[in-house]
């Protein structure tokens, strides 16, 4: 609790585009910026003052620098504006430097006090439009932009029951019952398109109205006191987060499309207005421990995450940014940690992170001090903050290194020395540098200790004796269509128009998107029609004619050849069609007319797809016939639970993506495969070796070859005929009673 202030600056901006509560949104430039003095003590109201703001020009620097001359002069004049003062400036730095220039002249003239503080109507006018702006231009913001009252929030304190959201100038007045001479208010739940400038007179109105309604505050019977301030953090804190720590799922967004090489300071730096927590900036890595253009950001409050939302595919440089909710479980895995050694590291506040990869696993911490020590020739030093402890090596759970390793850095100016040594010989090795950050160093540690951040399912075992073709047999119908070559932007609705008058042919829920494994269209799409006539007429109609999108202004030729269902669901399981295969319906691009599989991931159905049975490899006898013991188990294949860790192929086996993603689809945080069960009652899985070195060690090379899945040592290894056998070790069987998955 504060004391309260001397004056409040009652402000208002305005954008070249939306208005109302979708200021900011857009990432339009301030165009006005409305404020007027009132004297807290004395119940006075100063003059109106008006700024307009044109567009930087696009000229010299010269001519720029002529231009903010001339402006820098207070012009005022008597225009259509009710405004007492009206200036005009050139850029928003010019701006600014005018505005906190005329506040404090005016504060001083007055001199019943000098504690100044902001007053806007919500948050959008300070944290979504000006600290926003500066942040993209590089200009530095006056310090009285850094704190303000929330006039919704005040006058909440006296009328509780109202919707802090729905709350606006115009509700405000008519709740205090203002005197007639008020101006006229602009009331923004009238407005129609809300996408649509405002007149410049509405801001002076908004002020003048806003204003009055504060005067009605500090009068009887409510004397408000306004102490409680609104607080915009001024640099982005780092910090580590506890696994144990609990993250409310309200606060967290996911942003996507990052640049590679972007820190948490650059995150800050796009959100800036919003107050992020401490360590609330994580970058994720994919599988392979590289950025993977994504990052977890967490957020003080509520109002903060509903506001970074609206920066929804905002610019980064030239990358907008995809910014979707999150929860709390999902950002203690890429940022939460449970090392004591790297709680330790990274304690120190202030310290620039660097992480090295590539390290010679015998690197040593003199070796890493001797790497940044300056050559012969250099002058320039960067030396390793803290000795010892500030050099993290990462190691496996055994203690075996793994090449990584972390460095602290005192000062910015260090960091950026050492970064410059990136790919220089440490060792008979070259070192990659990276500026680092404390989310990136538990998520490292994280994957090295513990099960990786993103499981990568394993090829799956299939027990297959002889070498069987997997295409489609040759007489299969072509009842199915295959689209190539959509616009990324169409929608089911935009296939029927395309179709035309082959809609009608086309099965109940037959249409089915295919989407990559970040749940986006790929650009194919398989539909399922009533018979092959028609599904050769619509490809031969249809074939290399225009698709539009109503979702977008872009259009391209779509490439529609016939398939049948069994190719269709080859193609979704990540196989290829032989070029060589023909089919009774051939056509002269390479033999099937099929392009490549258009996403080669085995987990994009959910579990609740029926598969029907796969055919037996063998028949009875020959199966009987060449291994007796194991015939029973070939004959009847395995059912598959609902929770499966793998589809095998199958002719029903197609995407109906609208039944599974969301749209707009939400960032994945896994690759979407679904675990197996730790036991099974049906039988083991049958695995055959051929191909076997006749100098191998036996029983110790095959299980050496088969580390990473469960097996039973009682049981594991067997022969047809026999223990392993020393003359034919390629004809060596791998029996396993237990579900083969990688652990």
């Amino acid at each position: 609790m504060t004391a309260q202030v001397d004056y409040l600056v009652v402000a208002f901006t305005t954008t070249s585009g939306a208005s109302g509560e979708l200021l900011g949104s857009d990432e339009k430039e301030l165009v006005q910026l409305v404020w007027q003095l009132v004297d807290v003590k004395n119940k006075t109201l100063g003059k109106v003052n008006e700024l307009l703001i044109k567009p930087e020009p696009l000229d010299s620097t010269e001519e720029k620098e002529e231009e903010e001359d001339v402006v820098e002069e207070s012009v005022e004049e008597e225009s259509g504006s009710k405004a007492d003062c009206v200036t005009t400036a050139t850029s928003l730095e010019t701006a600014l430097n005018l505005f906190h220039l005329q506040l404090t002249n005016e504060v001083n003239s007055a001199g019943a006090g000098t504690s100044v503080c902001l007053c806007t109507d919500g948050q959008l006018h300070i944290r979504q439009v000006i600290h926003p702006e500066a942040a993209s231009k590089n200009i530095l913001v006056p310090e009285c932009f850094y704190s303000f009252f929330d006039l919704r929030k005040e006058f909440k304190r006296h009328f509780p029951t109202s919707d802090l959201k729905a709350l606006n100038v115009h509700i405000m007045a008519e709740s205090l019952s203002l005197p007639a001479d008020v101006p006229t208010m602009w009331d923004p739940s009238a407005t129609l398109d809300p996408t649509t400038p405002l007149p410049p007179e509405i801001g002076v109105q908004q002020v003048q109205a806003m204003a009055s309604i504060v005067l009605a505050l500090l009068s009887e019977p409510f004397s408000h006191t306004f102490s409680n301030q609104e607080r915009v953090s001024e640099k982005f804190e780092t910090g580590t987060c506890s696994k144990m720590e609990k993250v409310c799922d309200n606060t967290v967004i996911r942003a996507r499309g990052l640049p590679w090489q972007s820190s948490d300071q650059d995150i800050a730096r796009f959100f800036r207005g919003l107050n992020i927590a401490k360590g609330g900036a994580a970058l994720c890595l994919n599988a392979q421990g590289r950025r993977n253009g994504e990052a977890l950001v967490r957020f003080v409050s509520e109002e903060h995450r509903d506001l970074a939302l609206q920066r929804h595919k905002h610019h980064m440089g030239n990358r907008y940014i995809e910014v979707y909710k999150a929860t709390g479980e999902d950002f203690l895995k890429i940022a939460g940690g449970t090392s004591n050694e790297v709680a330790m590291f990274l304690s120190r506040e202030d310290q620039i992170i660097v992480r090295m990869r590539g390290l010679p696993f015998t690197a040593t911490h003199e070796q890493v001090f001797s790497f940044f020590s300056p050559g012969e020739d250099l002058k320039e030093t960067c030396p390793v903050s803290g000795g010892k402890d500030g050099i993290l090596f990462v190691r496996y759970p055994d203690g075996r290194p793994t090449g990584d390793a972390f460095v602290l850095f005192a000062c910015e100016e260090h960091a950026q020395c050492a970064l410059r040594k990136h790919k220089e010989i440490l060792g008979r090795r070259y070192i990659e540098l990276f500026k680092s950050t404390a989310a990136e160093v538990q998520q490292v540690l994280n994957r090295y200790s513990s099960a990786p951040l993103i499981p990568v399912a394993p090829a799956p075992l299939v027990s297959v004796l002889p070498t069987v073709s997997l295409l489609p047999p040759p007489g299969s119908m072509r009842d199915c269509l295959r689209l190539r070559g959509l616009p990324y932007t169409a929608s089911i609705e935009d296939i029927l128009t395309f179709l035309g008058e082959f809609t009608h042919d086309i099965r109940p829920h037959g249409v089915h998107m295919v989407l990559n494994q970040q749940g986006r269209p790929s650009g194919d799409c398989f539909i399922q029609m009533t018979s092959a006539e028609r599904a050769i007429q619509a490809s031969q109609r249809l074939h290399k004619q225009v698709m539009s999108s109503q979702r977008g202004s872009n259009s391209r030729y779509v490439e529609v050849f016939p398939c049948s269902a069994e190719e269709m669901g080859l193609v979704l399981m990540g196989g290829s069609l032989s070029h060589t295969h023909t089919h009774a319906h051939t056509r002269t691009r390479s033999g099937t007319g099929l392009s490549p599989p258009p996403c080669k991931s085995r987990r994009l159905s959910p579990p609740s797809y029926s598969f029907t049975p796969a055919p037996p490899v063998l028949s009875t006898e020959a199966a009987a016939a060449l291994y007796p013991p194991m015939g029973q188990m070939l004959l009847s294949p395995r059912p598959l639970p609902p929770a499966h860790a793998f589809y095998p192929p199958s002719a029903q086996l197609y995407m109906n993506y609208t039944a599974y993603y969301p749209s707009p689809p939400g960032s994945p945080t896994t690759l979407g495969f679904f675990p197996s069960p730790s036991s099974l009652s049906s039988p083991g899985g049958l695995v055959r070796m051929p191909g076997l070195t006749y100098n191998s060690n036996g029983v110790k090379d095959l299980i050496n070859a088969m580390q990473g899945y469960q097996y039973a040592p009682e049981d594991a290894l067997m022969h047809a005929h026999g223990h392993v056998h020393a003359h034919d070790p390629a004809g060596t069987l791998l029996t396993q009673p237990k579900e083969w998955v990688c652990i």
